[in-house]
C-alpha cells in the first residue's frame, strides 16, 4: 500500500473513532469521579454546576444549561434538587421576570471546597498520560472539538426551523 493510501486509511479510522473515544473518555472519567465522591452525596453533574457557579458567579439557568452542554429538563431537575439541598438559590432575574439567576449558597461553597481537591487530583492523574508540555495543547484542541460539535448542533437546529 502506498504512503498516501496508508495515511488516508489512518485518517478514516481516526474519523470513525472520534465519537467512540470521546464517549469512552467521558464515561470513564465520569464513573471514576462518581466513585471517588460517592460518600459526599454529590453527583458529577452537581459538582459541575457548583464549580460553574463558583467560577462564573450568578448566571441564569439557561446559561448553566449551555455551559454544561446539557438538556434544559435535566438542568431544571438538577437545580431543583440542589436548591432543596441548600446548595444554590434561585433569584428573580433583574431584567427578565421569566428567568431565574442561580446563586451559590454558603453550603454550596463548602460542599465544593470539600470535593474540589478530589476533582483536581483526578484531573491531574488523567492528564498525566499526556506530557506536561502537551497538556495545554491537548486541552485547547479538545475545546476546539467541543466547540465544533456545538457549532454543528446549532447549524442543524437553524436548518430545522
Amino acid at each position: 500500500m502506498s504512503k498516501t493510501a496508508t495515511s488516508d486509511a489512518d485518517s478514516t479510522l481516526a474519523e470513525r473513532r472520534l465519537p467512540v473515544l470521546l464517549r469512552r473518555a467521558w464515561f470513564g472519567l465520569n464513573q471514576c469521579f462518581r466513585r471517588r465522591i460517592a460518600a459526599s452525596s454529590l453527583t458529577p453533574g452537581q459538582y459541575t454546576a457548583l464549580r460553574t457557579l463558583s467560577e462564573q458567579g450568578d448566571i441564569s439557568q439557561r446559561e448553566l444549561t449551555a455551559i454544561m452542554s446539557s438538556d434544559p429538563n435535566t438542568i431544571a431537575s438538577l437545580v431543583s434538587r440542589m436548591e432543596k439541598l441548600g446548595w444554590l438559590r434561585r433569584e428573580s432575574h433583574e431584567l427578565d421576570r421569566r428567568a431565574n439567576r442561580l446563586h451559590l449558597t454558603s453550603a454550596g461553597k463548602r460542599k465544593l471546597q470539600r470535593i474540589r481537591p478530589l476533582a483536581m487530583e483526578l484531573q491531574g492523574r488523567i492528564l498525566n498520560v499526556v506530557s506536561k508540555n502537551e497538556q495545554a495543547a491537548f486541552l485547547k484542541n479538545l475545546a476546539l472539538v467541543a466547540d465544533a460539535c456545538q457549532a454543528e448542533n446549532a447549524d442543524e437546529e437553524d436548518e430545522a426551523e
